[in-house]
């Protein structure tokens, strides 16, 4: 899953394609690098950032689902949890609703059961202005499988069928270092949940608290990260550099062609 954040304050690569045309190319040039999705965002999550208006984030994402769907021919995702953006992005083309509040929202879960639309359900501790303060668990993966059950039991009575529902476990959505870490080395027990798992790991903060490094220089730990989540049973992994990702799973592919962690990519 390619990441397209038309945001001027995503941690990453805020204010970098917050131009139309430079979005719809990011998204054309991400197809040919294999992705076999692209995810489109029109208000950050980063711990902190500023909560943007229903009409805004339309503004930022429906020009280029319009432009991008009629030219790409894998799927849109629509990364938000407003029920209005859900039914505009997917009446736009959209084929999956990407919720970091897992649907929880009002008229979220009405709005992705009317859709039709696949489902990714994530867990967050709290919500993204203040999601990192202090963040506690007990058991970090029991919880947040708990968590994550409820919500797929809340999307199947909802109408949306099991085949089309992900789960995203979250990470660095109100979690330390140490909840991450143990996380990833755990997330094959979130196949008991009977879903596909999606890991988000790109670029993220996790990698500067363990490794010290910027924002900018996190490509190998992000590509490294990427593959021990696919090892781990993530059947979707959500990232910046899509390239670079695609060559490190298809040559592990080409050493294990047998193994069930792996990832499908367009050739």
């Amino acid at each position: 899953m390619g990441i397209l954040n038309i945001t001027p304050d995503s941690f990453s690569d805020g204010g970098v394609f917050i131009d139309v045309d430079k979005a719809i190319q990011r998204a054309l040039d991400m197809s040919q690098q294999g992705a076999a999705i692209i995810d489109i965002g029109g208000e950050s999550t980063r711990p902190g950032a500023s909560a943007v208006s229903v009409q805004e984030e339309l503004d930022r994402v429906l020009p280029v689902i319009e432009a991008i769907v009629p030219e790409i021919s894998i799927p849109v995702s629509i990364d938000t949890s407003k029920a209005e953006v859900m039914r505009a992005a997917i009446g736009a083309g959209a084929g999956l609703i990407n919720d970091v509040n897992a649907l929880q929202a009002g008229g979220a879960l009405k709005a992705a059961s009317e859709s039709g639309a696949a489902v990714c359900l994530m867990h967050m501790r709290g919500e993204p202005r203040t999601m990192q303060e202090n963040p506690e668990y007990t058991n970090v993966v029991a919880e947040i499988s708990e968590f994550l059950h409820a919500r797929i039991d809340a999307a199947i009575n909802a109408g949306i069928p099991r085949e089309k529902i992900v789960i995203d476990p979250g990470f660095g959505f109100g979690k330390t270092l140490e909840h991450n870490l143990e996380l990833l080395r755990e997330l094959r027990q979130l196949q008991d949940l009977r879903v596909p798992v999606l890991a988000g790991l790109s670029r993220k903060s996790m990698i500067g608290m363990a490794l010290g490094l910027p924002v900018e220089k996190r490509l190998q730990a992000s590509v490294a990260l990427a593959l021990i989540a696919v090892q781990n049973g993530a059947k979707i992994v959500r990232v910046h550099d899509v390239a670079e990702t695609v060559e490190a799973i298809r040559m592990w592919e080409a050493v294990y062609p047998d193994s069930t962690g792996q990832i499908r990519v367009n050739n």
